[in-house]
C-alpha cells in the first residue's frame, strides 16, 4: 500500500499491480467500499495491464474530511491522483457508483481518459433511493451488523467468498456516518455526467441481467449516450457484478484494453 498526497488537499492510499510500462488502468470502487474490493480482480489481470486501485476520499485508508463529497469533487480527486502517481491518461474502470465518478472524469478531464469500463454503473442516480432514510439515521461508529444487513439491498446470484464479503462489511463499518450520508447526497444530487456533455472515450458497459437497481433501459440509455460504447449483459448476475463475476470482468477488461490499440472500435450489443 502506498500513499498519494493530492493537490485537492487529501491524502489517499493505493495499490498497484502489473508492469509500470504496461497499459494503465485506474480502478474506482463503489460507495462505502475501498480499493480492497479489487482484491479478487487484480491477480486475474494480464501483465499487459498496469492496474492502480485507489481509496476515494472518506473511504478505506484515505483522509475523511468533513466535506468535499460532491460528484465533481470526487472526480477532481481522481484526476489529481493520476497527477500524483504520474499517469497522464488511463482506462478508468468503475464499479457501481465508481463508474459514475469515472463518467464525470471523462466529462471534466477528457484528455485523461483513454477508455471507460463501467461495471454495474448508472446513467443517472438522481432521486432519493428507498434506503436513504436508513443512511440518514446512521451514527458513529457505524455498526458492522447494519452494514451486513445493507447487503440485502443488492441480491447476489453467484457464490462470493465469505472472506470477501467480510472485507466489504469492514469497509463499510470504517466509513464514518457523515461520509455515508454526504457521498450518497453527492451522487443523487449531481446532474448525470452524460447530460452535461458527450463522452468521447470508448466505453465498455458491463451489466447484470438480474440487477434490481439498474434497469436494462437505464443501461441501454447509457450506451446510447456514449457513442463509442458497447453493452455486455451478464446473465444471472445482480448489481454487484464485480463481486459475482471477477473472472469475466478481468477477461472483458483485458480484451477491451487490447482492442483500444486497434482501429475501428465501435459500439455493439451484448
Amino acid at each position: 500500500m502506498r500513499r498519494a498526497d493530492l493537490a485537492t488537499g487529501v491524502s489517499v492510499r493505493y495499490v498497484s499491480a502489473g508492469p509500470a510500462n504496461a497499459a494503465p488502468v485506474v480502478l474506482l470502487h463503489a460507495w462505502a467500499e475501498s480499493r480492497r474490493c479489487f482484491d479478487r480482480l487484480l491477480p486475474l489481470l494480464p501483465r499487459a495491464i498496469h492496474a492502480v486501485a485507489m481509496d476515494l476520499r472518506g473511504h478505506g485508508d484515505a483522509d475523511k474530511p468533513a466535506s468535499g463529497y460532491s460528484l465533481a469533487e470526487v472526480a477532481a480527486d481522481v484526476a489529481a491522483f493520476m497527477d500524483a502517481v504520474g499517469v497522464p491518461s488511463a482506462v478508468l474502470l468503475g464499479s457501481s457508483s465508481g463508474g459514475y465518478v469515472a463518467q464525470q472524469v471523462a466529462i471534466t478531464s477528457p484528455h485523461r481518459v483513454t477508455g471507460l469500463v463501467l461495471v454495474g454503473s448508472p446513467r443517472s442516480l438522481q432521486g432519493r433511493p428507498v434506503f436513504a432514510d436508513e443512511v440518514d439515521r446512521l451514527a458513529d461508529p457505524v455498526d458492522a451488523a447494519w452494514v451486513r444487513n445493507s447487503l440485502t439491498w443488492f441480491p447476489r446470484f453467484h457464490d462470493v467468498p465469505s472472506w470477501y464479503i467480510d472485507d466489504r462489511i469492514q469497509d463499510g463499518a470504517r466509513v464514518p456516518s457523515h461520509v455515508w450520508r454526504q457521498t450518497l447526497a453527492g451522487l443523487v444530487s449531481a446532474r448525470p455526467p452524460t447530460d452535461l456533455a458527450t463522452i468521447t472515450a470508448p466505453a465498455l458497459i458491463l451489466w447484470g441481467a438480474r440487477d434490481e437497481l439498474l434497469t436494462r433501459e437505464d443501461q441501454q440509455a447509457l450506451a446510447a449516450a456514449i457513442p463509442a460504447s458497447r453493452l455486455i449483459v451478464y446473465p444471472d448476475t445482480g448489481h454487484l457484478v464485480l463481486w459475482e463475476q471477477p473472472e469475466r470482468v478481468a477477461s472483458d477488461l483485458a480484451a477491451f484494453v487490447a482492442g483500444l490499440r486497434q482501429p475501428g472500435f465501435r459500439r455493439g450489443g451484448g
